[in-house]
């Protein structure tokens, strides 16, 4: 856990995006009563003269401008006013120079666009709004456009698909910062599901079907249920009334990814949430979590997790 996570800085200006201004002031500005460490500290800065124009009608003014982001440690960039339009350079050269020191630059939906004219987003994996990702690929072509997934986390520079999906990439941040367990926290705060992984797909408009389905549902909170149990992917399909070859397309479908992958992640959730939370050992924890043996699921969350378990558990632990 940071013991100063530092200063979030949202951007501002003439024709801001609301919602997605929201949702950053929402997750970083707000003050946390119900954690006893210190939260993010905050600010609005400026891209354009105040007062700036909002949607609905609001004006946004604030002391800090551009040269304020020189002390920020994560700054977050709103949808973009006008994707056609050429981010000023000022802006440009100030999250160049944020990202040289070492600042992590996160954008919300169409925000992705002013990242791209920055060329940091060169020769690496980003998303967007599943609306513009062709445009986003025809404009940049040395980025890699993935359309499919909620957000792309490339250490420095995150970016996220629709409005929405801009609260599951900020809550990932909390998640790298204070562990999944406050992150969550944070989610159900927002009266919301806990953050959602980043591989899942974005929403497509398809057909309503006339009754809703949750076969699928019932499966995955059942799988959740028995994670401490071997689970393959014939249970899940028999639990679903389908055949494997159905529920393999219906369950991609759905979530973006292979049942297997999903069963993974929901494992190593699982095991983040226990190595924060409680004392057990690495050994009750693989088998809590369904691991065939520690080793396995040592492997499995340093590939998923980037860091050994005791690591994790040294870094975001409680108990």
């Amino acid at each position: 856990m940071l013991d100063k996570p530092g200063l979030v800085a949202v951007l501002a200006y003439d024709g801001l995006c609301t919602f997605e201004f929201g949702i950053a002031m929402e997750i970083f500005g707000l003050s946390r009563p119900e954690f006893d460490f210190q939260w993010y500290s905050h600010r609005i800065v400026a891209v354009d003269a105040c007062p700036m124009r909002a949607s609905g009608g609001m004006q946004v003014i604030t002391d800090f401008g551009l040269e304020s982001l020189n002390d920020a440690q994560t700054i977050i960039i709103p949808g973009w006013r006008n994707r056609d339009e050429n981010p000023p350079q000022a802006l440009l050269d100030a999250l160049c120079a944020a990202y040289q020191r070492g600042a992590r630059l996160l954008s919300i939906c169409s925000g992705v666009f002013v990242l791209a004219a920055t060329g940091l987003l060169d020769g690496r994996r980003a998303t967007t709004h599943w609306k513009y990702t062709n445009e986003l690929a025809v404009r940049y072509p040395n980025i890699e456009v993935d359309p499919n997934v909620l957000y792309v986390d490339n250490d420095q520079l995150i970016t996220s698909a629709g409005s929405a999906a801009g609260i599951d990439a900020c809550l990932h941040l909390v998640s790298r910062d204070f562990g999944m367990h406050v992150a969550n926290t944070v989610a159900r705060r927002l009266v919301m599901a806990p953050q959602r992984s980043g591989g899942q797909t974005q929403f497509i408009p398809a057909p309503v079907a006339r009754k809703p389905r949750d076969d699928l549902a019932l499966v995955l909170e059942w799988v959740l249920r028995h994670l401490d149990s071997h689970i393959s992917v014939k249970q899940m399909a028999d639990k679903a009334l389908m055949s494997e070859r159905t529920f393999l397309r219906r369950f991609r479908e759905a979530t973006g990814v292979a049942p297997k992958t999903w069963l993974l992640q929901a494992r190593i959730n699982l095991a983040r949430d226990l190595l924060e939370s409680s004392p057990l050992s690495n050994e009750k924890i693989a088998e809590s979590c369904g691991f065939a043996s520690v080793e396995s699921f040592r492997v499995a969350f340093r590939k998923t997790v980037g860091l050994a378990p005791m690591s994790y558990r040294k870094k975001f632990g409680s108990c």
